[in-house]
């Protein structure tokens, strides 16, 4: 099957069913918001502290589903409705701590140019090429392997994220993406500012912020793997051809069914990137009937360990290789 007749044969799944939709924001919103609820009123009646915790995990996982909504409604998926898949958006957008309109611009930008080297630095991981790494001064190498550390990436990067980046205004972004930071920070305050009233800004705080620290780790290290894994392809400009490196540099994580549930089927990213339109609950149909699209290799959950040591592209060996490999080559770290 040719690329053509691929983007054909998924065509059909990119229609949302309203009935599926309206299904899950009935089995991930409403339990959100009912379990926040649920500290809440533990808080107000008194109840330990510790007992408000227990629930945080459980929140965590409707927080992570909630954000795969948002980012279908940012894929204008979730809905046929250009204004309903924003307005959802917007909410969801608040609870996750990240502005609709800025978020789908950068992210659209990554559907756009992934894997393309000459496009790299938007809605993406930071990547160097090895012959970018050895060219550079020893302040930047030792500024790439600290982000590449996975204590920073997996560790701090949520705060960096959702704490700091989603809050700030970036060059280039329009004037409809930073009223949608600047909406989103209002709203999120004066979320903020009601729950500190009703449960004191401490409680407020012992609640939100390990919801979105969690979930942020969950998300990034998703986002991660969906792109940093081996056999990954990453191409020259000439070279770039936006299915095939849909197809061939986003992979096929094959979670288990209770992970593949709380991540809202994102492993199956290689389909996602073949046409960002499939709702996040037509992926799995869109992979079982189209044999193109189970040529690629899936990656478990042990697999996936592995990723965290491919740090660098190299463009001769055409692949991403680890920091340990250019010394064991004698070349220069």
């Amino acid at each position: 099957m040719n690329m053509k007749d691929l983007q054909v044969a998924v065509r059909k799944y990119t229609q949302p069913d309203v009935t599926r939709s309206t299904w899950q924001l009935l089995n991930t919103v409403l339990p959100y918001f009912l379990l926040w609820g649920m500290m809440v009123a533990s808080v107000i009646i008194g109840l330990p502290l510790w007992v408000t915790m227990l629930l945080i995990p459980v929140t965590t996982v409707f927080h992570i589903r909630s954000f795969i909504i948002f980012h279908d409604c940012c894929h204008r998926s979730f809905f046929k409705s250009q204004a309903a898949n924003r307005f959802l958006g917007t909410i969801i957008g608040v609870m996750t701590f990240t502005a609709y309109d800025a978020w789908a611009g950068e992210h659209l930008t990554h559907h756009s140019s992934v894997a393309d080297l000459s496009r790299r630095g938007t809605g993406d991981i930071w990547t160097m090429t090895v012959s970018e790494y050895q060219a550079a001064s020893k302040w930047k190498r030792f500024l790439y392997r600290a982000f590449r550390n996975p204590f920073i990436l997996f560790g701090l990067g949520p705060i960096w994220v959702f704490l700091i980046f989603n809050r700030m205004f970036q060059p280039g972004m329009s004037k409809r993406e930073r009223w949608s930071i600047a909406f989103t920070n209002i709203a999120i305050l004066g979320v903020a500012l009601i729950l500190s009233l009703v449960i004191g800004w401490q409680n407020y705080l012992l609640i939100k912020l390990p919801l979105i620290y969690l979930s942020g780790v969950f998300g990034i290290w998703l986002f991660y793997v969906q792109h940093q894994f081996d056999p990954t392809h990453w191409y020259d400009p000439e070279d770039w051809d936006f299915f095939t490196a849909s197809l061939h540099s986003s992979s096929y994580y094959k979670l288990p069914k209770v992970l593949q549930w709380i991540s809202g089927n994102i492993g199956l990213h290689h389909v996602h990137h073949v046409n960002a339109r499939i709702p996040n609950y037509h992926l799995q149909a869109c992979l079982d009937n189209t044999p193109e699209l189970q040529t690629v290799k899936p990656m478990t959950l042990l697999d996936s360990l592995k990723t965290i040591r491919m740090n660098l592209w190299d463009e001769e060996k055409q692949k991403l290789v680890s920091f340990g490999s250019l010394r064991t080559v004698g070349q220069t770290t």
